[in-house]
């Protein structure tokens, strides 16, 4: 998804305030702004899939590997050292934000180093794993899966964000999952 040397197959998330966007050193840098990100430019599964990806905060206190991914009929955010650097969970479940749902946890994140994460979707789960360690165990069934209020809904189908940080991002691969892995 990501060739480490140009934004093909993404384009710029339309955010108001946002950063600058560039490709330095073989990773899609998310400048500081309000906020600021990229967005899959193609269509993308809703279910049964599997996400990714390496993250870094170079600079500023807030989440920087938020990623908006489709479930379903709707989206949701995973959101990674958010509300001040270190809540983790997922955006929206029951109108409920990151920092306010089961799925909300804490863990610190050091500055300039690169964290890997993995999302798995299905049609009735949600799961997350960071540095191999799972964060993300969501059952969605029977939930209202949904994105918090504001501009993230720019971040679809498929979009990563930060807020208020300078980011970095690279290795970004998907696959879809078999019915197998599914269960």
């Amino acid at each position: 998804m990501f060739d480490g040397r140009s934004l093909a197959g993404w384009k710029e998330a339309e955010f108001t305030d946002r950063g600058r966007v560039q490709v330095k050193d073989g990773a899609i840098v998310l400048g500081r702004g309000h906020m600021t990100g990229i967005t899959w430019a193609s269509d993308f599964p809703k279910v049964d899939y599997e996400i990714r990806f390496e993250a870094v905060r170079l600079e500023g206190n807030d989440f920087f590997a938020g990623i908006t991914f489709p479930v379903n009929d709707t989206f949701c955010s995973w959101i990674n050292g958010g509300w001040g650097g270190t809540i983790v969970g997922l955006s929206s479940l029951d109108f409920e934000d990151a920092s306010e749902n089961d799925t909300s946890t804490m863990r610190e994140f050091e500055k300039g180093r690169w964290y890997s994460f993995r999302l798995e979707v299905t049609a009735h789960r949600i799961r997350g794993w960071i540095d191999g360690e799972q964060y993300i165990d969501a059952d969605i069934t029977g939930r209202r899966v949904g994105l918090r209020p504001g501009e993230i809904d720019l971040n679809t189908p498929l979009g990563f964000a930060s807020y208020s940080t300078v980011a970095g991002l690279r290795k970004l691969e998907y696959r879809r999952l078999s019915a197998a892995q599914t269960k």
